[in-house]
This record gives structure tokens, C-alpha cells and sequence, in this order.
């Protein structure tokens, strides 16, 4: 028998083999002896291409099951076979035809293998994908609507967290179990930054990077890339203890107050006095208004008036807050928080005119505010720290880190402890009844009315004994 027959024979052979027993450890050998056949009979491993109408070029392999072709304009070939029911296509990353068929042939015996083990074949748009059009999609469509930093905290949550783990699998591989181990494997993996050493993972940062995951996962089902949006919600933890925020009782602010008033009359060195003085009016009026953080550091002096409550006849702050987690939004003041506004736009005033001054402006003197100027320029936290840390406050019983969040959860359990009506402190902090009751009524006992709770019904006085009808005879 010619050379080349035992040669055609030994690769037909080979082939017929690989049909029958598709487990990827089978096909590579298989793959490896189709190349050595075809070594042996020195005939290069290669195929018979052909051009089609639309300028590509194609090959098949497996008999016609597996079509390798490459696209016009394109370097790269790429492979497609209908496996399990569905059309199933990757690039080979290959240049060369010889080196594509190769690759086209293990993945196809791969995918066979699977199939035949009874394992799922995914295919379609991988998860890291699918997270980059969320991000496009959800930075054009919140436009103006969310803070810029929350859109730049998903994408860090997704480019530290969410990527590296589901990343490189397809986004139909994805599971309610998978998504349950990726929180096992976050709260066992979390590591300090800046010493290296495990750190206990966060509640809240793991929440969202959920919520981000569930986003993902929806923008994929209304592409039709996912038929249904898996169950994301904890398994073991469905209702969590009743907490409360970190927030300063009332000694412990007496404690605050007191510090940042000795700092600010009192400062380590001159030039810090007004960084002082602007930490004790920022606490100040911060425990009086209930604002958030962020709310307060974009204030403006123009959203700020000095008006009379006509119930109590005292001066409070109308404030108007156009830069808000909630969008546009009001409050009122307590009378404490007037002073602390005034004496920060008289040191406004005075440090913008003596600025003026420094640069020769001859009207420096008489130089009005700027209502566009905020009330205050610069974050104040690194400062709140040093005077936490020196109290001993920076934690509160529970090991909760105190921020400047507490002074506003401070104004709403002071508010609370007075008597005041929930419904109302939760529109003049522009959150909801229910995260009130949540989260800062549970712990308040002085929301507790013991004359409701000890009620007792009335005694029924005992009736008398009047005895047998022969005791009363005798």
C-alpha cells in the first residue's frame, strides 16, 4: 500500500475517533497524533480554503461539523459549530491557518466532552462585558442625576471586585449559588490596604457591591443575553439584629462641643485659629440642622436665610439644599444654629477682604460677599478626627466609627429624645419615617411611654361571704 494512503487512512482514523469519544483529555491526544500522521508523511497540516462571495475565507473540519473561517479585513480566524442545540463561535487568536485548525479542533472536542459529561455549555457575552455597557449605559442615563462620585464608586467596585471574579466567565454561567460563594470568598479575602493584615469586611460595601452586580445582571436580561435575573439576596441572613447609627449621646456632644470651643479659642498656633474656630461653628451647626456631610460642604451663603418662627418667635436657618442625595430639598434649623452662621460669614467677609487688601485692591475694605461663596471651603474631617481621637469618641460602645454622618445622626436622636413628631423630622431631613424607625428609634428610650406600657386593669373588689343558711340562724 502507497505512503499516502496508510497516511489518509491513520488521519481518517484519527478523526473517527475523536467523533466518538469527545472528552477533551482523548481530544488532545487525538489532535496531537493528527499533527504527527501528517509530519510523518511530511504534508503540511493545512486545508483546502475557500473564497466565498462575500470575501471570506473558510474551511471545515469534523466532517463538515466545524467551520473555520476568517472575515475580510480580519488577520485573526475564528471557528463555529452547532453544539447542544445552539450556534456556538470564539476567535482562535491564530494568524495561521494550521495553528487555527489546531485550536478549533480542541475546542470543539472540548465543548463535545462537556456535553457528554452532562455539563452546561455557556456561551454568549462574558460578564466583564456586559459590565462595561452598564457603566456606558448608566453614566449617559444619570446624567445629572447622580453624583459624579457615585457613578466613579461603582466603576472602582467593579474594576476591583466584581471583574476579577466573575470577569472572564459568561455572563449565563452566573447563579444565585455563584453569587453566594463570591460573598464567602469577599469576606474571607479582604485585606487592609495599608497594612496588608485581614480586615473584617463591611456590611454596607458589601451590599453594594451586590447592588452593582444586580445591575449588571439586568442591563444583561434586557438585552436578551440572560433569560431571568438570578436571586442575588442572602440565603442564611434574611433579617439582620436591630442596630442603630453611631451617633454622640448627650454628654458625650457636651464633651465635643466643649473641646472644639477650647481649640478655637485656644489654638496650638495662630495660623490654625481659624480652622479652629470654622470645626467648632461647623459642629455646631451641623447637631442643629440634621444636614448630611456632603449637603453641607456645596451650602452656598445664598441658600441660607435668617428668618423668624412664628410659633416660638426665635430666629432659626431656612435653608434651601440644591445639591443633595435626594435632589432639591429644605430645612429648618434649630435657634442654635444661628450664631454659628452668622460668625461664619462675618469670618468669610474678613478673611476675603483681607485677601483683597493683600492684592492692592483699594476697595478691599467694602468688599461684599460673594453669595456663591460656601459657607465652608475646605472638608473638615482630618480635623473632627484629631479631637475624636483626643476625646476618646472616635468609637462608641458597639466598636461603630463616629464620622462627621454622627453629628446628623446626633440632631436626629436629640430631636427624638424631645419629643418631637417623627413624620416631621423626616421630611426636615429628607429621608423616610421608616429609616427612622430603623435605625435610631429602637434605641431612644425616652420614646418609650411607660404610663402606656404599665397599664393595668382595674381590681374587682372581692364579695362577701354570707355564709350557710344555719350560720346565719345561729
Amino acid at each position: 500500500m502507497p505512503k499516502s494512503a496508510i497516511t489518509h487512512s491513520l488521519h481518517s482514523f484519527a478523526l473517527m475517533a475523536a467523533e466518538s469519544h469527545p472528552s477533551t483529555q482523548i481530544a488532545r491526544r487525538l489532535t496531537y497524533t493528527h499533527a504527527k500522521v501528517a509530519r510523518l508523511s511530511q504534508v503540511p497540516y493545512s486545508h483546502d480554503n475557500q473564497t466565498g462571495e462575500d470575501g471570506m475565507t473558510a474551511f471545515t473540519l469534523m466532517r463538515g461539523k466545524l467551520h473555520v473561517y476568517k472575515r475580510p479585513g480580519s488577520a485573526l480566524w475564528q471557528c463555529a459549530a452547532y453544539v447542544a442545540g445552539k450556534n456556538r463561535r470564539i476567535s482562535t487568536k491564530q494568524t495561521d491557518s494550521e495553528k487555527a485548525a489546531l485550536v478549533a479542533e480542541e475546542w470543539y472536542l472540548g465543548l463535545r466532552g462537556r456535553v457528554a459529561n452532562g455539563e452546561d455549555v455557556h456561551s454568549g457575552k462574558k460578564f466583564k462585558d456586559v459590565a462595561a455597557k452598564f457603566i456606558d449605559e448608566f453614566e449617559i442615563i444619570t446624567e445629572g442625576e447622580r453624583n459624579p462620585d457615585y457613578v466613579k464608586n461603582h466603576r472602582a467596585r467593579i474594576k476591583n471586585h466584581l471583574n476579577p471574579y466573575f470577569g472572564e466567565k459568561f455572563i449565563t454561567e452566573i447563579t444565585s449559588g455563584m453569587v453566594q460563594e463570591y460573598r464567602a470568598h469577599r469576606i474571607k479575602n479582604n485585606i487592609d490596604i495599608k497594612t496588608q493584615e485581614p480586615k473584617k469586611l463591611a456590611r454596607s460595601t458589601l451590599h453594594q457591591e451586590i447592588v452593582v452586580l444586580r445591575q449588571i445582571l439586568t442591563v444583561a436580561e434586557a438585552h436578551q443575553w440572560i433569560k431571568s435575573v438570578p436571586t442575588v439576596t442572602p440565603r442564611y441572613k434574611s433579617s439582620g439584629k436591630v442596630s442603630h447609627r453611631a451617633w454622640f449621646s448627650p454628654a458625650e456632644y457636651k464633651r465635643l462641643r466643649d473641646a472644639t470651643r477650647e481649640r478655637a479659642a485656644n489654638p496650638s498656633r495662630e495660623r490654625y485659629r481659624e480652622r479652629w474656630e470654622t470645626l467648632h461653628d461647623y459642629v455646631l451647626f451641623m447637631v442643629n440642622t440634621g444636614l448630611r456631610p456632603d449637603e453641607c460642604l456645596r451650602l452656598e451663603f445664598r441658600d441660607v436665610e435668617v428668618v423668624e418662627d412664628r410659633a416660638t418667635d426665635e430666629d432659626i436657618l431656612e435653608i434651601e439644599i440644591h445639591k443633595g442625595k435626594r435632589g432639591v430639598g429644605y430645612c429648618k434649623s434649630m435657634p442654635g444654629a444661628v450664631f454659628p452662621f452668622q460668625r461664619l460669614k462675618e469670618r468669610r467677609e474678613r478673611t476675603l477682604r483681607a485677601e483683597a487688601k493683600a492684592a492692592g485692591n483699594p476697595k478691599a475694605d467694602k468688599l461684599p460677599l460673594d453669595p456663591a461663596e460656601r459657607l465652608f471651603p475646605y472638608a473638615l474631617h482630618n480635623l473632627l478626627n484629631i479631637v475624636l481621637n483626643d476625646l476618646g469618641l472616635k468609637h462608641d460602645r458597639e466598636g461603630q466609627v463616629r464620622t462627621a454622618y454622627s453629628l446628623r445622626h446626633t440632631y436626629i436622636c436629640l430631636r427624638l429624645m424631645e419629643g418631637a413628631d417623627i413624620y416631621q423630622i423626616a421630611k426636615n431631613c429628607r429621608t423616610s419615617v421608616d429609616m427612622i424607625e430603623k435605625y435610631y428609634v429602637s434605641h431612644i428610650k425616652d420614646r418609650l411611654d411607660a404610663a402606656a406600657i404599665n397599664v393595668r386593669k382595674p381590681k374587682k373588689l372581692a364579695r362577701k361571704h354570707s355564709g350557710s343558711e344555719d350560720e346565719q340562724r345561729i
